[in-house]
């Protein structure tokens, strides 16, 4: 349909520059016009085409729907920490935060500076996440590198030592990590407790993220089962 358009007083023609009678538009008198002959077009269309179906909205999710298990850690839920002798302090005052903020706390271990093996702690913290116990778990020894390797030997576990507030994210974002490893010998308490709060601030990203960590589990189990690679 195509919208009839009126004539312009005075001036010069648009045609023949030389012909009195129209002038010549401005810039803005131009835009103008080409609206207003757009909005008729579309006008014309609708009529044509009748009116649109009204689509129902979804119903509102309930709100005592439960949380998905892969969402980032809310409030209340139950977190694993432990450490070995070089991350006894800081677990300590990441125990002390976490409860501040509601959750609750499972310790395993150890209790005191005195020196201890780090594997026994990981394990602990790996088999609380994995048995379901513990949603989330976080491992502190003098580096973290040892209590990563640890954890990822449990089933179920993804450890991730992470340094900074951007490995953090990145952890659960893309790589559902459900367990935290922090070196207390290479960072400090206001460091590590930025980390822990992005951490548990994430959630896991799935989408195309999915395939990628479904890999990752079939890895686990292919050699839980004996296939060994040749």
């Amino acid at each position: 349909m195509a919208a009839s358009i009126g004539p312009l007083q005075g001036g010069t023609s648009w045609d023949n520059p030389g012909v009195t009678g129209r002038p010549v538009p401005s810039e803005e008198e131009i835009r103008a016009l080409v609206r207003r002959v757009v909005a008729d077009v579309l006008t014309a269309g609708e009529a044509e085409a009748g009116p649109r179906p009204v689509v129902a909205a979804a119903p509102a999710e309930a709100a005592s729907a439960p949380r998905r298990a892969d969402s980032a850690p809310e409030p209340g839920g139950t977190i694993a920490v432990g450490a070995d002798h070089g991350g006894f302090k800081l677990k300590e005052r990441l125990a002390f935060r976490l409860r501040e903020k509601g959750y609750t706390v499972e310790d395993c271990g150890t209790d005191s500076t005195e020196a201890v093996d780090y594997p026994d702690f990981a394990l602990k913290v790996a088999e609380a996440v994995a048995s379901g116990r513990c949603a989330w778990g976080i491992a502190v020894d003098g580096a973290g590198i040892g209590s990563a390797m640890v954890a990822n030997k449990v089933p179920g576990v993804r450890a991730a030592l992470c340094y900074d507030v951007s490995t953090a994210a990145n952890s659960r974002e893309h790589n559902h990590a459900n367990v935290l490893t922090l070196g207390a010998g290479l960072i400090g308490e206001s460091l590590a407790w930025q980390i822990v709060e992005a951490w548990l601030a994430t959630p896991w990203g799935g989408g195309r993220h999915a395939a990628r960590v479904a890999k990752i589990d079939a890895v686990e189990r292919r050699y839980a089962a004996g296939r060994v690679a040749s």
